[in-house]
């Protein structure tokens, strides 16, 4: 996403529907590392298999650290149907590394905690303003351009 600030105000360019999937780990169990260590190695890992492959779906993320305990990667994805022939195909990382962190969470007793959330936006459900920023969010996704009007936020909710 890079550091490099974007000058004036932009909006995502994005058109049609959002998919936007977020996924975090807790360490619950600070010593049980061989608990939480493999989860925490997957996320990376994963994420630079999908950069590797283009036509996987993913357009763009961002890892965020909740404290020393807690990380949560925010990825936005081309469709949901993309979402889930990666998270199902074994021949991916995703598939095996579930499969691994479900054995262990049956003997690890808790020491770990996942979650994850898929949300799928309508076309006109969401709205972006970025001013004076690096590429972020939608913006780092799918790119930017200058706002319709003045003022006005991309694909306004309810009018606004």
């Amino acid at each position: 996403m890079g550091d490099r600030v974007v000058p004036g105000r932009t909006v995502a360019d994005a058109d049609g529907e959002v998919v936007v999937f977020l996924v975090g780990m807790r360490i619950n169990k600070l010593r049980a590392v061989r608990s939480w260590l493999p989860v925490l190695r997957a996320m990376p890992r994963m994420v630079r298999e999908l950069v590797g492959e283009p036509g996987a779906g993913l357009l763009g993320y961002r890892m965020l650290n909740g404290g020393p305990r807690v990380f949560t990667l925010v990825q936005y994805w081309e469709s949901r149907e993309k979402l889930y022939a990666y998270a199902s195909d074994p021949d991916m990382r995703h598939r095996p590394a579930w499969a691994a962190f479900n054995r262990r969470a049956r003997s690890g007793e808790g020491a770990v905690g996942i979650w994850h959330e898929t949300y799928v936006v309508p076309a006109g459900a969401y709205s972006t303003l970025y001013s004076s920023m690096p590429l972020n969010g939608l913006g780092a996704a799918y790119g930017v351009a200058a706002p319709g009007r003045r003022g006005a936020l991309s694909t306004p909710v309810g009018g606004v």
